[in-house]
């Protein structure tokens, strides 16, 4: 995935790298193992007798909230961070990567300090009342991430040009990559709007189907983004 959804795909191309600013590398692997530790605390808590450890998810929250906050932060703030053009960038990875680390500092906090509560007799109950409010919060961005996914596919907006090994391949078809991110984002978005849903019924199959849709996102922001590690790392060495 690359935040530069040029259409100038030609041979050659040059960009001027002192007017851009990338981080949606660290901000898809974070976001992607977010979504995974969530998924795996939910089969935590939801497996009868098994014991949570609170301290260890506090730190892992905390540390991958910490980065989504801060590389999100400036990428909404500093508009737009991502100059030639495409300013669209900032609302596309900077305000959800806000949102998700706030929401997992969050939780971080209250593991820190009341996470003895989530080993109680009365844990799924527990957790369910104090879930409940954020979870309104987590509706809103469900459908801000299926905006984020038809703006994606409209405009197909998250297209690799040429020069960027791997997603470069598919330069002639922009609509593979696009479809691939807007996908993600639509799993997310799902998830997120039958979250309240699923807090009203902890053992039914509404929480089956938001582990699935959060925990394949996670999967795929996950990979995607440690493989941009090298996507963009060659594509900054092909258009210096």
């Amino acid at each position: 995935m690359t935040l530069l959804a040029l259409t100038l795909a030609a041979p050659g191309l040059k960009i001027d790298w002192t007017g851009l600013t990338l981080y949606n590398t660290i901000i898809s692997l974070s976001a992607g193992a977010g979504l995974l530790l969530v998924v795996a605390l939910g089969r935590q808590l939801l497996a009868s007798g098994r014991t949570v450890t609170p301290d260890g998810w506090a730190l892992a929250f905390g540390a991958i909230g910490l980065v989504l906050l801060i590389t999100g932060l400036h990428m909404s703030l500093a508009w737009p961070l991502v100059g030639g053009g495409f300013p669209q960038n900032n609302i596309i990875f900077g305000e959800p990567a806000v949102i998700f680390g706030v929401v997992l500092l969050a939780a971080s906090l209250y593991l820190w300090k009341r996470g003895a509560g989530i080993n109680a007799s009365d844990r799924i109950v527990h957790t369910v009342r104090v879930t409940a409010p954020i979870s309104v919060l987590v509706f809103g961005v469900g459908l801000a991430c299926l905006g984020i996914a038809a703006a994606g596919w409209k405009y197909t907006i998250f297209a690799a040009p040429a020069e960027e090994p791997i997603a470069g391949l598919f330069a002639e078809w922009p609509v593979v990559e696009t479809s691939f991110v807007s996908g993600a984002y639509l799993l997310v978005g799902i998830g997120a709007i039958l979250f309240p849903f699923a807090l009203r019924r902890p053992s039914g199959r509404t929480v089956q189907v938001v582990g699935v849709a959060w925990g394949l996102a996670g999967l795929a922001y996950f990979l995607f983004g440690a493989l941009a590690y090298f996507t963009h790392i060659g594509l900054i060495m092909n258009t210096k």
